[in-house]
């Protein structure tokens, strides 16, 4: 009998011993699994952004757009309280809407819409098609209409082949208050968003 019990004694102890070693196996398993890190976004820098385009024919919106997503900012569009047709915007015509008004330096299209609680912002994005080698008269509009003092400026654009350099400089002339202005770049409206962060983290938006 005795004999027996030892036995039996035995045959747990060691079925104890090979459920504690299934389970520690099961815990090596999960601790040596590879762990997965997710990329840390790109982190603005201090103060709030918005982003305000003008877009003639929806080229600048889509920059515009994806500049937004990148930085986290907000976004504004300049809406002409009279909208420009494709008519207007035909370079062939010298008669053209958009032809006068750029061969104008002193015109101002009205804009129908307004920014609200613009003091909230403190860096300001600037994105603009090129027209006949100038900013469209409405952006003088913009930029004539608000108090930028103290804020910081970045103006980009799309064009055909125009760079930015000249209507940057007309808009910072332009502008309302001393502001800090930022490098302009020229992007194509399907620019990376990798492209854009990178361009915007060289002059410090992102950090």
């Amino acid at each position: 009998m005795k004999q027996l019990l030892s036995i039996i004694t035995a045959l747990f102890l060691m079925l104890a011993v090979i459920g504690c070693g299934s389970s520690a196996g099961t815990n090596a398993d999960t601790d040596t699994a590879p762990k997965q890190e997710t990329a840390a976004a790109p982190k603005t820098a201090p103060g709030k952004t918005l982003v305000v385009y003008f877009s003639g024919t929806g080229r600048t919106e889509a920059l515009a757009k994806n500049a937004a997503n990148v930085l986290g900012a907000d976004v504004f569009e300049i809406q002409p309280a009279e909208p420009y047709t494709s008519e207007d915007l035909n370079y062939a015509n010298l008669v053209a809407r958009a032809t006068k008004e750029q061969n104008d330096p002193s015109a101002r299209p009205k804009i129908a819409n307004k920014i609200e609680n613009f003091d909230q912002y403190d860096t300001i994005v600037l994105a603009y098609p090129i027209w006949w080698g100038q900013e469209p008269r409405i952006m003088d509009t913009f930029v004539e209409s608000y108090d930028f003092s103290g804020k910081t400026i970045v103006p980009i654009c799309t064009s055909g082949s125009s760079d930015i350099d000249r209507s940057a400089a007309a808009l910072a002339i332009n502008m309302t208050g001393a502001a800090n202005w930022k490098e302009g770049k020229r992007f194509e409206p399907d620019t990376s968003n990798d492209t854009l962060g990178q361009c915007f983290q060289e002059i410090g938006l992102i950090e």
